[in-house]
């Protein structure tokens, strides 16, 4: 029974909570980062520098495989190696986007935090009991 009680504190604990929040919301966040990398800034690419498909890029490291052949019709060809590192640059741009956007976020969020900080009013004038409780202190502190 302790093993289970001790289990479910840990499961509780405010940590564990924000880790499985945090791990839900990145999953979301991925997808749209995804979206954010297929849907508009490769085909802006595209438009600019020609086609951006890097899933198609490999090189063949043994085997007889036509040039130009799709990257799935090369990986079935008999007896055929091929070396494709095109989805590598792919997911290596995805992660610097991605990279690009918590840095931006988190830049947002620390403006913010500043600016509230700028904003918060200066203390307050003691009341008067408050002065009378803080010399009550210190004559207490005194003897």
């Amino acid at each position: 029974m302790g093993f289970v009680k001790e289990f479910r504190e840990f499961a509780v604990k405010g940590s564990v909570m924000d880790l499985a929040v945090g791990v839900i919301i990145g999953g979301a966040f991925s997808k749209i980062i995804d979206s954010v990398v297929n849907d508009l800034l490769m085909p802006l690419i595209s438009a600019v520098i020609g086609s951006v498909d890097f899933s198609n890029m490999y090189v063949t490291l043994k085997g007889n495989v036509e040039a130009g052949m799709a990257l799935v019709d090369a990986k079935k060809v008999p007896d055929a190696i091929v070396f494709a590192y095109g989805n590598f640059i792919t997911v290596a741009i995805n992660f610097l986007l991605l990279a690009l956007a918590v840095f931006m976020l988190v830049k947002g969020i620390n403006s913010m935090k500043r600016k509230q900080q700028a904003i918060e009013p200066a203390p307050a004038v003691p009341t008067k009991e408050e002065v009378l409780l803080t010399e009550i202190r210190d004559v207490l502190r005194s003897k």
